[in-house]
């Protein structure tokens, strides 16, 4: 009697078993693929790199520093010539019923990771075809980095040809997620290298376990995962286009986070009670590139006179509902180096037309303008913001066609230079200015096709090289304001904004936070 009374009380007293639940998170679009050294869409990073891959080095968005990864610690040589990073122990490949891994990940893996990306002659470095390595090449790691070479199973050293600032922080960025050198041989072997961006295989919190495009993404927890286990059971990403439809099936329960919502949708979210809006000024620029290989683009004073029929108050106000400030230079305000003496065009549809007849163009010319379907952070509402550009390109006198195009194939064929004047935007992903000029002005990134504009100029490729070439944040701001003053000069783009970040959630929902870089990390994130 005594044992039955002692079993009920640790009945009635033991805390309720608390399982974790999935996370449906409403996404705006399509990843290209999973293989992320391949593309260079926040999207695909988002559905890649962020959940199943880890890099070496990770940013700290808090402390505002590079922090260890699946490098534990690194150092660096006197002359700033070679780096070399001490892998964490026992770190573990995913295991899945495609690959089962017979070893953690080893210094082989580095080796391989980028050996693929930087060695022509590694049997991996065609696999990509006609997209290359588009991150690998604008960052100019080609000409950089000298070899990559295993010390031994927990030591890789990189050997740079000349110092520079940026390497570490660069190792950050998804494209340098770190691959397993043994899945890739297992394909090499069996002749099934497009696998790896169907099939991939990382060391992340995640497992794919299922795509269907235009749909759904589904994963599972990694049970092997070296980091701290997510709160969550599964993560699935629900492919919907539409924000307000996004927004609607938050509120409906549908998905638990709504990802890029429209500012009308956030400010209805603020006064439901079933919903939290969590936003942060985002380290993104909103612009049109104006491709300066297209004819009359490839004129300055042209450029210049789209810039100044652009009203940009109208499109700020329509588009963002004024929750983007007005944008002047490629990255925003609060980053160091940014020059606030560059004075943004003024809208002067008189001077702009003075400027098109200068340019031999007064009756003005013809062109498109590209954009794609669905709403984003950088573009929530792309249609309205194409037909605004329209009309004022019309009030001097040029005729341009929009062009609506699906995200993957705009991506695809303006990396190619097929475009006249796109609507763009980019994400930083660590807080330094050269994570946008180098990728986007650079001769390089003409080359990968990240440079929007097609624009190489030896005087600007030589000031973005001087501002990586040293330590010193002074030497760099000097370099970098230079470089703002030659991109605002030439006209290269026509700034829009600059973003806030946001998602809408549900009010069960904790631990999700938005990050300014627009990358997403559910590690922490709870369904209650």
């Amino acid at each position: 009697m005594r044992f039955k009374l002692l079993a009920a009380a640790l009945l009635v007293t033991a805390p309720a078993l608390v399982l974790a639940k999935p996370l449906t998170v409403c996404t705006e679009s399509s990843p290209d693929g999973f293989d992320v050294v391949q593309f260079n869409s926040l999207v695909t990073t988002n559905a890649s790199a962020d959940v199943i891959f880890n890099t070496l080095v990770s940013y700290d968005e808090a402390a505002k520093k590079i922090v260890p990864s699946l490098a534990d610690k690194w150092d660096v040589s006197a002359d700033g010539l070679t780096y070399t990073f001490h892998l964490r122990p026992n770190v573990q490949f995913q295991t899945t019923d495609y690959f089962k891994p017979s070893h953690a990940l080893n210094a082989d893996d580095v080796v391989f990771t980028f050996g693929r990306m930087l060695d022509e002659n590694n049997p991996w470095h065609k696999v990509a075809g006609a997209s290359g390595f588009p991150h690998a090449q604008s960052m100019g790691l080609v000409k950089l980095v000298k070899a990559v070479t295993k010390v031994d199973d927990s030591t890789v050293k990189f050997e740079l040809n000349e110092p520079n600032a940026t390497f570490v922080p660069i190792l950050s960025m998804g494209f340098a997620s770190i691959y397993s050198a043994e899945y890739a041989d297992q394909l090499l072997k069996a002749g099934k290298q497009v696998d790896l961006n169907a099939k991939p295989i990382g060391t992340g919190p995640f497992v794919l376990k299922s795509y269907t495009k235009d749909a759904v993404i589904r994963y599972d927890v990694n049970p092997n995962y070296w980091g701290t286990k997510p709160k969550i059971d599964r993560l699935i990403y629900a492919i919907t286009p539409d924000s307000s439809v996004r927004a609607q099936k938050v509120k409906a329960g549908e998905c638990q986070i709504a990802l890029s919502p429209k500012p009308q949708d956030v400010a209805d979210a603020k006064i439901d009670k079933s919903l939290k809006v969590v936003q942060t000024p985002a380290f993104m620029t909103a612009f049109v590139a104006l491709n300066t290989q297209k004819k009359p683009l490839d004129n300055p004073k042209v450029r210049q006179a789209l810039n100044m029929a652009f009203d940009r108050t109208t499109y700020l106000k329509t588009v963002f509902d004024n929750t983007a400030s007005p944008a002047t230079n490629p990255y925003p305000p609060n980053t160091w180096s940014y020059d606030k003496a560059i004075q943004p065009y003024p809208y002067d549809v008189a001077k702009a037309k003075r400027l098109l007849a200068d340019a031999g163009v007064a009756n003005g010319f013809e062109t498109t303008i590209w954009v794609r379907p669905n709403g984003s952070v950088l573009n929530p509402n792309p249609k309205a913001g194409a037909e605004l550009l329209q009309a004022d390109f019309a009030k001097i006198g040029v005729k341009a066609e929009v062009k609506v195009i699906e995200w993957g194939e705009l991506i695809k064929q303006a990396k190619q230079g097929q475009h006249d004047t796109l609507f763009m935007g980019w994400a930083g992903d660590n807080g330094d200015p050269d994570n946008y000029l180098s990728p986007l002005f650079s001769c390089n990134a003409v080359k990968s096709g990240i440079n929007f504009a097609r624009y190489c100029d030896p005087q600007l490729d030589k000031l973005i090289d001087e501002g990586k070439a040293t330590p010193d944040q002074a030497k760099r701001a000097k370099a970098y304001e230079a470089a703002q003053q030659i991109i605002h000069d030439e006209a290269l783009w026509i700034p829009l904004g600059y973003p806030t970040a946001a998602a809408i959630t549900r009010t069960n929902v904790s631990g999700y936070s938005v990050s300014p870089f627009g990358r997403q990390n559910f590690a922490a994130v709870a369904v209650q």
